[in-house]
């Protein structure tokens, strides 16, 4: 093996190792925080979409309450409308 006597070379090769080794370490955790918020963003744009869904169906039946009340209801048996007429 090499040997190195000069205090000079020796910190700055343990450095350059050191980060050597931690970058891969690095590098990952940067990937894995990335992901997180990938997830994070997917999970809102979700909760958005079922949310935007929510507020279109309300709106629909909202629609469908009022065109119902719009129409005049014809007289049933069960009001007891029918057994007034005449036949």
């Amino acid at each position: 093996m090499l040997h190195i006597k000069s205090k000079k070379i020796t910190l700055p090769l343990f450095f350059f190792v050191i980060s050597a080794l931690l970058s891969p370490a690095l590098g990952q955790a940067a990937s894995e925080t990335g992901s997180i918020a990938a997830s994070k963003a997917a999970d809102q744009k979700a909760a958005l979409a079922k949310k935007a869904a929510d507020r279109e169906k309300a709106a629909e039946e909202k629609k469908a309450a009022e065109a119902q009340q719009d129409i005049p209801h014809e007289p049933t048996e069960s009001t007891g409308y029918w057994h007034n007429i005449e036949r």
